[in-house]
């Protein structure tokens, strides 16, 4: 800690292990580097001017001339020569032998078993049976039709004519030609109710568009795409007669780089999760169709979701996600907030367990946050089968059961949790009447509210699509004509959106935009069109029907049905040839004959000007990912390629994190993170390579050097838990509390490869001064007033209280894209809440001239600037300094600044503002990022962040 203070200039607010842990990364870092200027190796030929060594020499008492010997250690910036001296004298006088860098592991060591890798660094020590035991939440609140009244008012008419028997099966899935349907009641004109998959693009339906995955909208950071893209989807849903998409997803968030359905949502960041699940949900909804906030909530993993039965006979209980209430509204539940306050109709509740009790029977999660606290007037659905019980999966706040039988293709009339168990519970008097009428209430009012009584019919060739055949309805429902093309102009905004949300994480020798190269490589396994069908790969094969072909999206319920797709290497041929008949293609697809010998061989003449290799890694439901390597020996070809090309250019199409150890491979002078783009993927790729659209696309998580750093939060499994007898046994404690992604990375300290929030542009961006404005005038109160809720809360926390001002400049040549980004950095509650070092809390997407600047605008509200207190069970503003950092990264900071809600008196003034300056943003970075500059004389500061990727 003193040497941390030394440093720079300020009290730590770290333990010591987590000072030991930021001097640690940081030497570590510079060593790697800055190679041969190596403090391990004793190497000192480093040029650098020494500046401020007898300041230090002074601090630390010693003689001043004791620094000399070592002044041409300067291997950093001249403000951080003290690091290396300090560093030094470390090194000689208490370590012997010894490098720096073994003593600070060894010093770290002995510390995380305090604080660091433990428990306590994420808040209070975590005690596991504080946590098995979700509390019980009775009665299931009534809707009461707030916001939709009208609707709510029709709907209480159409469930006041109903028998109990058609009440029952409003809220029972039956056999039909969707994937799940709600039976018609053609006496009273109620066509049913078509639930079709899934959050890209309706994977049981043919002539339908398959757009970009929710990560790759995340990548894009673009509200109006995404909005826009609710829009399109919404409208095919429409027209292929499904009243509700079962979309989109917020849930899972993120928690481990190794979820395998991390690609059907956003972004681990729940800030940013929630803008774009609610952009989403007001697009869908706006063209007429029910969304679906799914899966609600803590479903963090693929494995062991759902119970098993092993080979003894025993049943396992799916995984239990064990997570405190703190991080529930702060993390988890915070994009569902959202999704209640856009006014999305339905819920899906989850498969696993919330501590200690399934999802779909969790009175807790169900009765008293969904509809109790946040005030949510849809229904909530289950996942397909993922109820448990009849009468107390209801009483719990379950409304409909899905897809209503005890097994996928079993009739609901012949065995159900629901159906007629609901007329005999109703009879017997073990479930009241009323509770029935809501639940019936509840499903029928977003029905009326989108004015869904006019609707089309459904697409009469869904059931040959479908796990149901037409024999096996119990029901009539009214089919329409088969086949219809549903997919407009949306090609166009697939193409766009998949542009929008490729990365450019690294451009050396300004590699990219291409010019006019005449001979051009194509490598890799993604580059060419799909070998084993449009769609049956994923679902039947997995993986292995994905190995040739470019990955447009991930696997299982939440994939599409391709109607086309546009390979890379099909869009670089038509883009080669409008350069003139010079131009030459040539390609080798087969990764392990790319890894043999022989592979790169058949390229003649050798090296093209331009070598692009193309690699994948697959995500599905079902299964969490095993390595966050890209898949098919990737790593390998870029390796192979790159010694022999010295202009390699990587793009990967993945659904989530990359480590990628060839990042530093002096040959790969580009790589682009396209994720999962939708069907117009080689265009989307061909349109950034070639410099039509300018990259803008900002990392939606953070990419580490190693797959072990993400072991803080990792898949709970283990080859005991596979065979265990105990059918609690699946436990996952979420130890680290708020610290997932970048917050992990930031409260320690630890260096990262690419941050969150992170991507190069073929231009260049710079930050001016950040202001801050209080809205509105009197003192703040830490809790918010007291009001009637509406869906999404207390209306206060939506009350807008500051507003965040920058101004942005486009510096560069071309025109071009960024995202300012603003993130807060709250007060500790307490001495042992530990609340992350900064977080997201404003962002937009501005497209630039050259030399044309604008001022952005974010606005805070109440819930922005505050903290879940557990005890008052509301969002409090913590007494201190808020800190206000904004950028173009979670790193890249440029401006700061500070206010203090409670102590304002209400009037437009802020803290003073300093601006330090940031990474030049440029479009030619060696080392990924550029180099640090000043934003101007004035700007700087003794004691400003390092000029590195550790904060």
């Amino acid at each position: 800690q003193s040497l941390e203070a030394l440093l720079f200039g300020t009290t730590p607010r770290h333990p010591p292990s987590t000072s030991f842990r930021f001097l640690k990364y940081r030497f570590q870092e510079e060593e790697r580097r800055h190679e041969p200027c190596s403090l391990a190796r004793g190497e000192y030929d480093c040029p650098h001017a020494p500046l401020l060594l007898e300041r230090f020499d002074s601090a630390l008492g010693l003689p001043m001339n004791a620094g000399r010997e070592y002044k041409k250690l300067s291997f950093v910036p001249a403000r951080y020569v003290g690091v290396v001296f300090v560093a030094r004298m470390l090194h000689k006088r208490l370590l012997g032998g010894a490098t720096l860098l073994s003593a600070l592991w060894t010093a770290n060591a002995q510390n995380d078993s305090a604080v660091g890798s433990g428990p306590n660094a994420a808040g209070p020590t975590w005690n596991h049976e504080d946590f098995t035991a979700s509390p019980p939440v009775y009665p299931s609140p009534n809707a009461t039709g707030i916001g939709w009244e009208e609707a709510f008012q029709q709907a209480s008419d159409f469930v006041n004519q109903l028998t109990l028997e058609e009440k029952a099966y409003l809220v029972t899935g039956t056999p039909g030609p969707c994937v799940g349907n709600i039976a018609p009641i053609p006496r009273l004109g109620f066509q049913g109710l078509c639930l079709q998959d899934g959050p890209l693009a309706i994977r049981q339906a043919n002539y339908a568009s398959v757009f970009p995955a929710g990560i790759t909208v995340a990548a894009s950071w673009d509200r109006k795409l995404a909005k826009q893209r609710g829009i399109e989807m919404g409208s095919e849903f429409r027209g292929k007669g499904a009243e509700i998409a079962l979309g989109p997803v917020a849930g899972p968030l993120g928690r481990s780089g190794y979820g395998g359905r991390n690609w059907e949502g956003f972004s681990p960041d729940p800030y940013l999760t929630g803008i774009l699940f609610a952009d989403t949900i007001e697009g869908m909804q706006s063209a007429g169709v029910q969304a679906c906030a799914k899966h609600y909530i803590g479903n963090e993993q693929e494995t062991q979701r759902n119970p098993t039965v092993n080979e003894q006979g025993t049943t396992i209980e799916a995984v239990s996600s064990n997570i405190d209430d703190r991080t529930m509204h702060e993390l988890y539940l915070w994009p569902f907030q959202d999704g209640v306050k856009a006014g999305v109709a339905s819920f899906m509740c989850s498969y696993n367990r919330i501590n200690g009790s399934y999802g779909c029977q969790n009175s807790k999660t169900l009765n008293g946050i969904l509809k109790d606290e946040l005030g949510f007037q849809g229904y909530v659905m289950s996942d397909w089968m993922a109820t448990h019980s009849g009468a107390p999966a209801i009483e719990a706040g379950l409304d409909m059961d899905m897809p209503g039988g005890l097994q996928f293709t079993e009739a609901s009339s012949e065995h159900s949790f629901f159906g007629g168990n609901i007329t005999a519970a109703v009879n017997n008097g073990s479930l009241s009447i009323d509770r029935v009428d809501d639940m019936c209430r509840r499903v029928m009012t977003p029905y009326f509210y989108l004015g869904q009584s006019n609707y089309p019919p459904i697409d009469g060739s869904e059931y040959a699509e479908n796990f149901w055949s037409e024999g096996d309805a119990v029901y009539d429902f009214e089919l329409g004509p088969s086949n219809v093309n549903v997919r407009d102009d949306h090609a166009r905004l697939i193409r766009e959106l998949g542009a929008a949300g490729t990365v450019l994480l690294k451009n050396t020798n300004n590699a990219l935009p291409l010019q006019t190269p005449k001979n051009i490589g194509v490598f890799g396994n993604d580059a060419g069109d799909l070998l084993d069908g449009l769609y049956t790969g994923a679902l039947s094969l997995g993986s292995q029907g994905y190995e040739y072909g470019v990955l447009t999206a991930g696997g299982g319920s939440g994939t599409g049905r391709l109607s086309y797709v546009v390979p890379p290497l099909d869009a670089i041929k038509t883009r080669a040839a409008q350069q003139g008949n010079d131009a030459l293609v040539q390609y080798v697809l087969n990764n392990s004959l790319i890894t043999n010998s022989g592979g790169y061989s058949s390229i003649f003449p050798a090296p093209p000007d331009v070598c692009l290799v193309f690699l994948k890694t697959w995500a599905a439901e079902g299964a969490d990912r095993e390595s966050l390597l890209v898949d098919w020996n990737g790593t390998a070809v870029v390796e192979t390629v790159a010694a022999a090309c010295p202009n390699t250019v990587v793009v990967t199409n993945s659904g989530g994190i990359n480590v990628l150890p060839f990042a530093d491979h002096p040959n790969v002078t580009a790589i682009l993170a396209a994720h999962y783009p939708g069907q117009e993927a080689g265009n989307s790729i061909v349109d950034i390579l070639w410099g039509d659209v300018n990259p803008s696309g900002k990392l939606p998580y953070t990419i580490t050097y190693e797959e072990s750093d993400y072991a803080f939060a990792d898949i709970t499994n283990s080859t005991e838990l596979q065979n265990t007898n105990d059918p609690n046994a699946w436990q996952s404690d979420f130890e680290e509390r708020l610290l997932i992604d970048y917050r992990h990375f930031d409260h320690f300290n630890e260096s990262v490869q690419y941050e969150f929030g992170f991507g190069l542009s073929y231009t260049s961006f710079s930050m001016g001064d950040v202001s801050v404005q209080r809205v509105g005038g009197g003192a703040l109160t830490p809790s918010p007033p007291s009001n009637s809720i509406v869906p999404g809360g207390n209306p206060a926390l939506w009350d807008v209280l500051y507003s965040v001002s920058v101004t942005i400049s486009n510096t560069g040549d071309v025109a071009g894209a960024t995202v300012p980004q603003l993130y807060l950095g709250l007060p500790q509650p307490s001495d042992e809440d530990v609340s992350p070092v900064k977080a997201l809390r404003g962002f937009e997407k501005v497209m630039l001239a050259p030399g044309e600047s604008q001022m952005i605008s974010f606005e805070l509200n109440r819930r922005d600037i505050s903290y879940w207190d557990i005890y008052t069970q509301q969002w409090m503003i913590a007494s201190g300094d808020i800190n206000v950092f904004a950028g173009f990264s979670s790193r890249d900071i440029l401006a700061t600044s500070s206010f203090s809600p409670l102590s304002d008196s209400g009037n437009d003034s802020s803290n003073s503002t300093q601006t330090y300056g940031g990474w030049d943003s440029g479009k030619d970075h060696g080392d990924h990022k550029g180099s640090w500059h000043w934003a101007s004389d004035e700007g700087k500061h003794p004691h400003a962040p390092p000029p590195s990727k550790t904060v």
